[in-house]
């Protein structure tokens, strides 16, 4: 049941690139129903499915102007994860990240500021500075700041992913 699921994974994956969402989306609706059979809904792999499922969903539903919709199963994902995981694991950290770019994409940049600043902050105390995790963290939160105008907050931040990425390369 595990291969069939991640065989159907891996095709929706394909439709989504294709920009078919629908079909997208009901398969990869498959894929977390499966996963969730052997494993319960608060496995690690079925909250990976939803995850999934709430990323595509956002794409599907933001051209289809039904962003509240992803942010619901997003919130569902976050909040199941942390309880699941603890509020310090790399998964909650990647909820949190996924949530506040679709509050971003609303329109909804002081949301997407406090949640982003949570995710940078955590994942310099637990990937250090220099992540590349922690750096993407960086570097949405200055694009949240440009959106809004904050240009000295912004910049401050792109030299630190620009000094973080040189210290990487």
């Amino acid at each position: 049941m595990v291969i069939a699921a991640t065989v159907a994974h891996h095709l929706q994956l394909v439709y989504s690139e294709a920009g078919s969402w629908k079909k997208a989306k009901v398969l990869q609706a498959q894929v977390m129903d499966k996963r969730k059979q052997p494993f319960g809904e608060e496995h690690p792999d079925s909250l990976r499915s939803m995850t999934n499922l709430a990323i595509r969903t956002s794409a599907s539903y933001w051209n289809q102007g039904r962003q509240k919709e992803a942010e619901v199963l997003q919130v569902q994902v976050m909040e199941k994860t942390k309880k699941l995981l603890g509020e310090d694991h790399p998964n909650i950290l990647r909820s949190m990240a996924n949530l506040t770019e679709t509050y971003r994409d609303q329109g909804r940049w002081k949301e997407a500021e406090v949640l982003q600043v949570q995710v940078m902050e955590k994942r310099k105390q637990l990937l250090g500075e220099d992540h590349s995790n922690t750096l993407r963290s960086m570097a949405s939160l200055a694009a949240i700041y440009r959106l809004q105008g904050q240009w000295k907050k912004a910049e401050m931040l792109e030299v630190q992913v620009m000094k973080g990425n040189k210290a990487a390369a």
